[in-house]
């Protein structure tokens, strides 16, 4: 079977059926049927894709309820490591990071549920990512961590002295103070 559960609650790792040959591979990204036996039915509404350095992290990110959105992440070029915050009240990993690296060669991809923040960084020359939500993007329904929170002490794998950062993620709240109106349905 493709899919493996973590043990974050909602949190799936998919990883495709590739078939290669002297032409290259070939492999289904997304298949509603496929993710439907497992019980993931979701109506995916927009993707997006950044490209990015060495050292960059992108994140913490969410949206608010009820702009939440899950979200399908994978790389088309390069690798990351990408990183989940469970921000939901009552739920037994609350507090807790799920990391994973992405790659083009792996071809895993991370299923993140409502009530997650997310984020990445980024492992190789360059990379390209891109993912699916289930929800339209929000302004004021935005909500953030801090990348280098002192409670979730997150291991970026990439040296201090080489990451590179936008102004706005450098000024997220530490976790303790984010805003947050999740609660664990599980």
């Amino acid at each position: 079977m493709p899919f493996t559960h973590t043990d974050f609650p909602g949190i799936v790792l998919f990883e495709p059926i590739v078939f290669e040959d002297d032409r290259g591979y070939f492999f289904e990204s997304y298949n509603e049927k496929v993710f439907g036996t497992e019980g993931l039915q979701f109506s995916w509404v927009q993707d997006n894709q950044s490209r990015s350095t060495y050292g960059v992290i992108r994140g913490l990110h969410y949206q608010l309820n009820p702009y939440a959105q899950t979200k399908l992440v994978r790389v088309l070029q390069g690798r990351i490591w990408d990183v989940a915050v469970d921000i939901r009240k009552g739920s037994p990993t609350y507090g807790k990071y799920y990391g994973v690296e992405l790659s083009e060669s792996n071809k895993r991809q991370v299923l993140i549920p409502k009530g997650f923040a997310h984020g990445f960084s980024v492992l190789s020359d360059t990379a390209s990512v891109m993912y699916k939500c289930d929800n339209y993007y929000n302004r004021e329904c935005e909500g953030s961590i801090i990348y280098n929170d002192p409670v979730l002490q997150i291991d970026w794998k990439v040296p201090a002295n080489k990451m590179i950062l936008s102004d706005k993620d450098k000024l997220h709240p530490v976790f303790a103070e984010i805003k947050n109106n999740f609660e664990f349905e599980g």
